[in-house]
């Protein structure tokens, strides 16, 4: 279960870094396609929604990141902001569906339990 506990850490890691770059790339095109519309109205509403979107994207991707590194550590508290963010990655089809329900069936197994409480009880 060990290495189902690591693949999951890695899957959220990786799942949220995909998002950031995601939202600079989004941030940058928008931003980007503004100045060259050379029209200042267009440029401050690609600006807006461009730096909107980036900060959604992070917001959403932070968890999913913060979370991956805690489950690595073997925290307590990681395993079970994953599985929140788990069920939500459910309605992210089709990749966030089947990371999420991996995630859920990993960190929901009885023997995933007793791993992150003998953890939690050597610190």
């Amino acid at each position: 279960m060990q290495k189902h506990i690591t693949l999951v850490a890695a899957l959220h890691i990786g799942f949220s870094v995909l998002f950031l770059v995601m939202s600079l790339f989004l941030y940058f095109l928008l931003i980007g396609t503004g100045i060259c519309i050379q029209d200042y109205t267009a440029a401050s509403i690609l600006t807006f929604i461009g730096t909107a979107l980036a900060i959604l994207l992070v917001l959403v991707s932070l968890p999913g990141l913060i979370g991956g590194i805690g489950l690595l550590h073997r925290k307590n508290w990681a395993r079970i902001l994953i599985i929140i963010v788990s069920c939500l990655d459910l309605i992210n089809i089709p990749f966030g569906t089947a990371i999420g329900i991996y995630s859920l069936w990993v960190l929901l197994q009885e023997e995933t339990e007793k791993i992150f409480r003998q953890e939690t009880n050597a610190d």
